[in-house]
């Protein structure tokens, strides 16, 4: 009868405890050479109960690695292994006595015989204790790395993870690993082939050989996969049993009483020693061991775009013509090439949905995406709604950007934004300013006279504008659905922070304590143009404030009576409903100011 393998928790992990567990098999046959992450230095152990006990389950892993330039391939591959390279070298610097210095980057062989490059330094801290694994700065300056918690990050590339360390409960270093697509870029740039040397040990404590997993197994040593395997099966007695010795040696002729004792040279007469011996056993049970050393080489691809600035082949096809023509990014890489580009307005939350990114705004319908390259890409908004780009401002960015760009991408359709063209061609940026913009504007104003006249705050909480425009956005507007959150976004940055508390020590309004911060406002402006005229200011930031409950699901009607109120169009697009929601706000904002305090007059949208 067959028997099922033995679920063991090791670690918080599950391991199935057969014979193909203990020779590794699955493991043996994975190479680093094509996974995903590459351990530079590893030293994994993980294991459940006492090693001379049965019940006893070990799990062990370790790695170590160096990269090696093409002319000491062949001496490494025919000289250095495991006890090299592996985990128990040591990476350290080193002043001879001579002058000459190794540092600790410098693989040596023999004493100032460097033939390779540490990626992985090791720093020893015996004062406060433990010890660092550091990853090369090189590297990691090279990649434009930044470290944040236990990862390195490249926020150029949407803060790609890059390289990660892991550590054991006790808060030792078990592992620093670096994904392989970033390693082979460095590795290209500097002409190395990283080499690794990593031992899998892998022990079971049985009581009997008979009836457990391991009974048809017996020793054995052979090659396997590129490595050297070996299973042993001993009694738990033949390994940690056995005779021991001791022996004790001191000093005779010291007197304790002399204030600075000398000692002479040791002899028979001034010395005396002891011995001891024993045996130690009585341990019961077997020991299945399993062992696998390999040394692998990774090697590069001959192309480092990030860190030698390599040309990419991979890169995306962009539509030009009417017909459906497509034109390679590498053919658009020209700022002479005289063309533009059309894209979805989606682009724009696709693009701010990654971190590091920023929306800015130059005219009522120009502005630009700036992004973790460092590039502001400049764009228009036409007739149809698209995004008109300039070609080379696409084809310039990184390539992970231009395929978000190209999937957004379509045929030209509504001609060229006109206000791009006065920018871009005309060099005349038109007088308009952004909807978006001027909201913001009109609250600060708001905010400051109310300041000025009535000596109290108008809001009871500060916000940064540039990173709470990135919500307030005509491009969040794509449905219904996003509209009415629009609206809510609009509510929490003005009705949600006014200082209610100070609003009703202005207001005469008879149920001032019952009624909400719009009302309160609402109920100051009141006292300056009159009941009525208050209430047509107010209308469309009434009608946003209802719209805002639309994730409630209200009856239809209602939300439909809300968006006429809020002054909104719904013949349009969504993105011009979104435009004209933020403008009728920041308009009954700004309409305020001026019934209050006299503010001057608005610029043009």
């Amino acid at each position: 009868m067959r028997q099922e393998p033995r679920l063991q928790r090791v670690d918080g992990r599950r391991l199935a405890m057969n014979k193909d567990w203990i020779l590794q098999t699955k493991e043996t046959r994975r190479a680093f050479s094509n996974a995903t992450w590459v351990p530079l230095r590893a030293s994994i152990n993980d294991e459940k109960g006492n090693v001379k006990n049965i019940g006893y389950i070990g799990d062990y892993f370790g790695c170590g690695s160096a990269a090696f330039p093409p002319e000491h391939r062949k001496f490494v591959e025919d000289r250095l292994g495991w006890s090299d390279i592996g985990i128990g070298h040591t990476v350290a610097p080193y002043a001879y006595e001579d002058g000459y210095y190794a540092s600790i980057d410098q693989f040596q062989y023999n004493d100032k015989e460097p033939i390779g490059v540490n990626l992985v330094f090791e720093h020893p801290q015996p004062v406060v204790g433990g010890e660092q694994w550091i990853l090369n700065p090189d590297l990691v300056v090279a990649l434009h790395l930044i470290k944040e918690g236990m990862n390195w990050v490249r926020p150029e590339e949407d803060f790609v993870v890059v390289a990660r360390e892991r550590f054991n409960e006790r808060g030792e270093y078990q592992l620093i690993e670096i994904k392989r697509e970033f390693l082979l870029d460095y590795l290209a740039a500097r002409n190395l082939s990283l080499r690794l040397s990593y031992y899998r040990q892998r022990v079971e404590n049985v009581p009997l050989l008979e009836g457990s997993e391991y009974a048809e197994l017996t020793e054995l040593r052979e090659e396997r996969n590129g490595g050297r395997f070996e299973l042993r099966i001993r009694d738990i007695n033949d390994v940690f049993g056995g005779g021991w010795a001791t022996f004790r040696a001191w000093r005779t002729d010291v007197d304790e009483d002399e204030d600075a004792p000398v000692m002479g040279p040791g002899n028979d007469h001034n010395t005396g020693h002891e011995s001891s011996q024993g045996q130690r056993g009585g341990y019961q049970g077997v020991r299945v061991e399993g062992e696998f050393w390999r040394d692998e080489w990774i090697e590069h691809q001959s192309q480092s775009m990030r860190v030698r600035g390599d040309a990419d082949t991979n890169l995306p096809q962009f539509i030009v013509e009417t017909d459906g023509k497509r034109m390679a990014s590498s053919e658009l890489d020209n700022e002479d090439i005289g063309r533009w580009l059309w894209f979805r307005s989606t682009v724009v939350t696709d693009l701010l949905g990654h971190r590091g990114f920023a929306l800015k705004w130059y005219t009522a319908e120009t502005g630009a995406i700036c992004s973790t390259s460092s590039y502001a890409t400049h764009f228009g908004i036409n007739s149809a709604d698209l995004l008109t780009v300039y070609a080379y401002d696409i084809a310039r960015l990184p390539p992970w950007e231009q395929h978000i760009w190209a999937a957004h991408n379509v045929a030209p359709d509504g001609k060229v934004s006109r206000e791009l063209l006065a920018a871009q061609v005309k060099t005349q940026p038109a007088p308009t300013h952004a909807v978006e913009e001027m909201f913001f504007g009109s609250m600060r104003m708001l905010e400051q006279g109310f300041r000025k006249k009535f000596g109290v705050n108008l809001f009871c909480h500060d916000i940064e504008d540039k990173s709470a425009m990135q919500h307030v956005s005509r491009f969040h507007s794509k449905d219904r659905a996003s509209l009415l959150r629009l609206a809510k976004e609009l509510v929490r940055v003005f009705s949600d922070r006014l200082n209610i508390r100070d609003l009703r020590k202005l207001s005469t309004h008879a149920e001032k304590e019952k009624i909400g911060s719009n009302k309160l406002l609402q109920d100051i402006l009141s006292q300056k143009v009159g009941a009525d005229k208050a209430r047509q200011v107010f209308a469309e930031i009434a009608g946003a404030y209802d719209m805002r409950v639309g994730d409630a699901h209200p009856p239809g009607s209602k939300i439909a009576d809300a968006i006429k109120l809020a002054g909104i169009d719904q013949s349009r697009s969504y993105l011009r409903q979104g435009e004209q929601l933020i403008h009728n706000f920041g308009r009954s904002v700004w309409f305020t100011g001026k019934y209050l305090f006299g503010q001057p007059e608005p610029h043009e949208s």
